[in-house]
């Protein structure tokens, strides 16, 4: 069996894979984009350029692991990292760097203030080679945060006055705080975008409770991990069934098995940014690597087979099966006796014998909650024979 192409078309490009690395520090010049070409990166972002000037000063500390000594699935990369520390001038000059020094696309990221500088911006990168613009009006630190605009009229303000200007294309970048940020990434597309971005990181805020005050630079942040990965599969699956161009899904992937599920929910490339940041540039081609495994033991030939699968297998809440299917089950010869299910369990159905526990079936509500939290592995969700009929 040939190897599986991993190969996508994403805005008048041919990527060799979809594993795009997001703007941030990591991207901020053109020996950074090296390292994300050496790495294995198929693209790579420029770190955002901010007319706004007092966000290409770096605040220091900017980086911050909450809960630093848990599992990576645990943490939360905490960062006000805001702009490049370029003008637009050597901006467009690092570009032109770039593309001298690398082989990959290499993408601008704007986010402008103005007409007039929109304007300006998507023609000195075009003119320095950049091969598209993502338009950023949603970053966590963006002044339109604290000005309270209208995201969303925003993206399609800055689409009309981008096109004017260039012809590059043209990539917004939506925030995943919007009540329907499916009908945004529609609206964008109908405004005349080539692809989107979903998502921008969150903004949020952590606290010292000791000093009573805000952490590191005294004001809000963006954050991510693991975590989002959910939200942006939730969202991802609503939006790619009204869309006709790609989607480069951002947030949550530290891994192949995050990869995966992007494309499955209908991502045509998928950007990564904190697990470089906390792992180092080597993750990219872990990840790579793990998406050709993948589509070799599912015997599939290319992303194409696999993408946006998921969306037409989600249950609608009515045609859930509601019913009680299954009940938990101890295994006595690998029970521990260390009492988790009889502490969380809130239907009565655990009860204890001779140090080991067992879980009565017509008790178990069949939550599941046990299994996932035992341990020692002990507990199995196994079939009713007959299905339980409960209010």
């Amino acid at each position: 069996m040939p190897s599986p192409d991993l190969s996508v078309e994403y805005c008048g490009l041919r990527l060799p894979h979809p594993i795009v690395v997001a703007p941030a520090g990591i991207t901020e010049t053109a020996d950074h984009l090296r390292r994300c070409e050496d790495a294995g990166a198929s693209a790579a972002v420029m770190k955002s350029y901010f007319e706004f000037e007092p966000a290409r000063r770096h605040a220091t500390p900017r980086f911050r692991v909450i809960r630093p000594g848990g599992p990576m699935s645990a943490r939360v990369l905490y960062s006000f990292e805001q702009a490049s520390v370029f003008d637009l001038q050597h901006y467009a000059e690092e570009i032109r760097r770039a593309k001298e020094t690398c082989s990959i696309p290499v993408f601008a990221s704007l986010s402008c203030n103005t007409e007039e500088h929109w304007l300006e911006a998507c023609r000195a990168v075009e003119q320095a080679g950049a091969d598209g613009i993502e338009l950023n009006c949603s970053c966590p630190h963006g002044t339109h945060i604290t000005r309270g605009d209208d995201i969303v009229d925003a993206i399609v303000g800055a689409l009309g006055v981008a096109r004017s200007a260039t012809t590059l294309p043209l990539v917004p970048k939506i925030t995943p705080q919007l009540a329907r940020p499916d009908l945004a990434a529609a609206e964008a597309q109908e405004a005349g975008a080539d692809a989107v971005i979903l998502f921008n990181r969150f903004t949020g805020l952590d606290i010292d409770i000791e000093t009573q005050q805000p952490v590191m630079h005294g004001g809000y942040a963006g954050y991510g991990g693991t975590w989002a990965i959910h939200y942006v599969l939730r969202w991802l699956t609503a939006t790619y069934p009204l869309l006709s161009i790609p989607i480069a899904a951002s947030g949550g992937v530290f891994d192949a098995a995050g990869a995966i599920k992007m494309i499955l929910a209908g991502a045509t490339v998928v950007q990564v940014c904190s697990v470089i940041v906390v792992e180092g540039y080597e993750a990219i081609g872990r990840i790579v690597q793990g998406l050709a495994e993948y589509l070799e033991r599912h015997e599939r030939q290319s992303l194409a087979e696999i993408r946006g699968i998921v969306c037409n297998r989600l249950v609608t809440l009515e045609n859930i099966d509601r019913r009680n299917r299954v009940h938990a089950l101890v295994d006595p010869s690998t029970c521990k006796s260390c009492g988790t299910c009889l502490r969380v369990c809130i239907y009565g159905a655990v009860s204890i014998n001779d140090k080991k526990y067992r879980i009565d079936p017509e008790q178990c509500d069949g939550c599941g909650l046990c299994a996932e939290l035992c341990p020692a592995r002990a507990i199995t969700m196994i079939e009713r024979p007959v299905p339980l009929e409960r209010g």
